[in-house]
């Protein structure tokens, strides 16, 4: 069940306040845009379905561009980018330019989504390798479902798996803020893509109800 965000006169403000993170910003008339990091040389995601942002634009009053922005962590670009989302499905490991930038990034107000594709092991690791190194040893905590991230946009009770398994959310915070979001099963709703390799399951079967929630919680707060 959907409910009602914040009015439009507090969705814009904080609107306001994004658009002029950095200074500069690839939105076009108070429309958002996620970008799709490229890291680790070139290791991007391939079939990250983008429907959520649809859906964010059809329940709540924030504009959004309906297709990512590929860009590179290292790059200047990043910072044009109130929000990235960030998958895989292997080991990788980040360059001290990438750490770098991705630190300053969430410091300065940026929002991180991440999950590992198709539920992949490996690259679960890596990334808990490569935030340690950023933020410590403490860099992940688990976001309880009390939380306003679940009830945003959509009324999520659980994060429902395969099998009637129930999955969680993991989230980096600074100075009391959450800045990233990080689930070890894959977000990928993949009724809405094709192509990928795990199209056939081990996704969460809500990951579009609870990504247009965590996209509206990072841009109201």
């Amino acid at each position: 069940m959907n409910r009602s965000i914040p009015s439009f006169a507090r969705a814009l403000l904080v609107l306001v306040m994004i658009l002029t993170m950095s200074g500069s910003s690839p939105c076009k008339e108070g429309v958002i845009q996620c970008a799709n990091l490229i890291y680790a040389g070139t290791k991007t995601s391939r079939c990250f379905s983008d429907a959520f942002l649809s859906s964010v634009q059809k329940e709540t009053t924030i504009g959004t561009e309906r297709r990512f922005k590929s860009v590179k962590l290292d790059s200047k670009e990043l910072f044009k980018f109130p929000f990235v989302m960030m998958t895989g499905e292997s080991d990788f490991y980040l360059t001290t330019k990438e750490r770098e930038n991705l630190k300053e990034y969430l410091a300065k107000g940026g929002f991180l989504l991440s999950s590992a594709g198709c539920s992949n092991k490996e690259w679960d690791r890596a990334y808990r390798r490569e935030m340690k190194k950023v933020f410590g040893d403490s860099a992940l905590k688990i976001i309880p479902t009390e939380h306003p991230i679940f009830r945003t946009v959509n009324d999520v009770k659980k994060l429902e798996l395969y099998g009637g398994k129930e999955g969680f959310l993991e989230g980096v915070e600074i100075d009391g803020k959450l800045v990233a979001v990080h689930s070890k099963n894959g977000l990928n709703d993949t009724g809405n893509t094709s192509g990928c390799c795990c199209c056939g399951g081990s996704e969460i079967l809500n990951s579009l109800e609870i990504n247009v929630n965590i996209f509206a919680y990072a841009l109201l707060h």
